[in-house]
């Protein structure tokens, strides 16, 4: 069985004209494999006995579509005229529109494995192959990790054809284009990049493309997998790489000029560049009053303020400089914490441990019970805390101050970032004061100046980026109204960052 195959895990089989030797290939290459139905058929052409051999895995297949439109049209349709008989199957007798000839072993196991149904003709090497892909895939839902209260309610499923049929659906222009590939040797995962050819800088597709091809392993389950083979700074804990399962999120990044990557098995989709700004910005601002979407914004700003740097600055006022509260909230304080037998620094540790496995906790049980968890283990254990004399009131409050301002920011992958560098300045603060908590916010905002995104600086637009036509500064913590913002981000191409080309100032609103 291993002279099948090459170095590269790659069928070297080539196909033959004989039909009993394509069929030895098929048995052995799917020995043990219950799964893949084997079916050899004869028919009668022109007076002769034709031999056909289908081949098609079962559970990825839809049965009932082969035995219609395939097997019934080859067994009762007896076709009178002369000609090739594998043309005569192609053009005339196979009732199914989606179907192309291979004549490469490798891609008609590839088609076999994805579902398709392949069919060998005695006499010819090369194989019809069929599209009957009948995927269990769950139903398009409302996303639950990034809900709105409005605009659309529909997210993305695992299925890369459902993904990219659900970016069609919002841009219909033809210069939106989808170029699919795979990774992966052994998955051989489909991926697809999504973009419009006109808007999308020069250059950054090539390089995408270049940075996926020079991996090789052996399977990818996950677009989070893709997304840390390609992110270049991997000590770096904030992402470079936006996901989100929000197909509008993805249709109006496309047309920005950025570049989505969809991956079967999936339900998020890659944006790439992507900026800290980004990762701020929520679907339903843009569907909300401009008002009410920059007030959101801003408490956004200041949430992510909070959830890194609550806790640390609080141990570094209460353990260094007492002195720089007023006197009302130092005797607060102090009766808060008379009855303490911990140092500041492990009270707030032991509450935030606590509420991070709570947190844990409450994602790994299922539906209700982990809502449940979430809200009575923080209310009971944060209490019993209190009454014990473990934590003091006041630790309490920063602590879930803290984590509930890590929830209001939108995407995960970035709200994460926070939670672990929380520690980071709690350490800093814990032995070196205020002084180290001024030390530890320096050392994190210039490691942010210092990223980039495949050439974009991850701080746009709070860092100057030359002279580019664009404005992005109408779209970061305020959200100016949308006929204000009549150019595309930095991330377009140049000399097409016009997005709005028209709008009459006195027109009725």
């Amino acid at each position: 069985m291993k002279e099948l195959y090459n170095a590269k895990n790659e069928v070297i089989a080539e196909l033959s004209q004989d039909l009993a030797e394509n069929q030895t290939v098929i048995e052995t290459l799917f020995q043990d494999c219950d799964d893949i139905v084997k079916k050899k058929f004869c028919f009668r052409r022109h007076g002769d006995e034709i031999s056909a051999y289908m081949v098609y895995l079962d559970g990825l297949t839809d049965n009932n579509m082969i035995q219609e439109y395939v097997i019934a049209p080859l067994q009762w349709q007896q076709r009178e005229e002369s000609g090739d008989i594998f043309d005569a199957f192609f053009h005339s007798e196979i009732n199914m529109a989606d179907i192309k000839e291979e004549t490469v072993f490798q891609n008609v196991i590839n088609s076999i494995l994805k579902g398709d149904t392949a069919l060998f003709v005695h006499g010819y090497a090369k194989v019809i192959i069929i599209s009957s892909k009948k995927l269990p895939v769950r139903s398009i839902q409302e996303s639950e990790t990034e809900a709105v209260m409005r605009g659309p309610r529909d997210s993305f499923n695992e299925s890369i054809r459902t993904c990219t049929a659900l970016i069609r659906r919002r841009i219909k222009d033809p210069k939106c284009k989808v170029v699919q590939n795979k990774f992966g040797e052994r998955s051989r995962t489909d991926y697809a990049l999504i973009y419009m050819e006109d808007l999308v800088p020069d250059g950054l597709v090539d390089n995408i493309k270049d940075q996926m091809a020079a991996f090789e392993t052996d399977a990818i389950y996950d677009s989070g997998m893709l997304e840390h083979f390609m992110s270049r700074k991997w000590y770096s804990p904030f992402p470079v790489i936006q996901s989100t399962e929000r197909p509008d999120k993805v249709a109006s990044s496309i047309l920005e000029g950025r570049v989505a990557i969809a991956v079967d098995n999936s339900p998020e989709v890659l944006l790439i560049p992507a900026t800290f700004n980004t990762f701020f910005q929520a679907s339903d601002d843009y569907y909300t009053q401009w008002s009410v979407a920059s007030f959101a914004r801003i408490l956004r700003y200041i949430a992510s303020i909070l959830a890194i740097g609550l806790p640390g600055f609080y141990i570094a006022i209460t353990g260094f400089h007492l002195e720089m509260l007023p006197t009302e909230l130092l005797f607060a304080i102090a009766q808060a914490r008379s009855s303490i037998t911990f140092p500041v620094v492990l009270e707030v540790l032991l509450m935030e441990l606590e509420f991070e496995l709570l947190r844990e906790a409450g994602i790994r049980l299922p539906g209700q019970m982990g809502n449940t968890i979430g809200i009575v283990g923080g209310l009971i254990v944060g209490q019993a805390a209190v009454e014990a004399g473990l934590v003091s009131t006041i630790v309490v409050i920063v602590v879930a101050l803290a984590a509930l301002a890590s929830f209001t920011i939108p995407n995960e992958s970035f709200a994460s970032a926070y939670r672990l560098l929380k520690f980071f300045l709690i350490a800093t603060s814990a032995v070196w004061g205020l002084y180290g908590f001024i030390l530890g916010m320096l050392m994190i905002a210039i490691h942010l100046s210092g990223l980039t995104s495949y050439g974009v600086p991850y701080m746009v637009p709070a860092v100057s980026t030359g002279t580019g036509e664009y404005e992005s500064k109408k779209d970061f913590i305020l959200r100016l109204p949308i006929y204000l913002m009549k150019k595309r981000p930095i991330f377009t191409k140049e000399g097409e960052r016009t997005r709005l080309r028209r709008y009459a100032e006195g027109g009725k609103r």
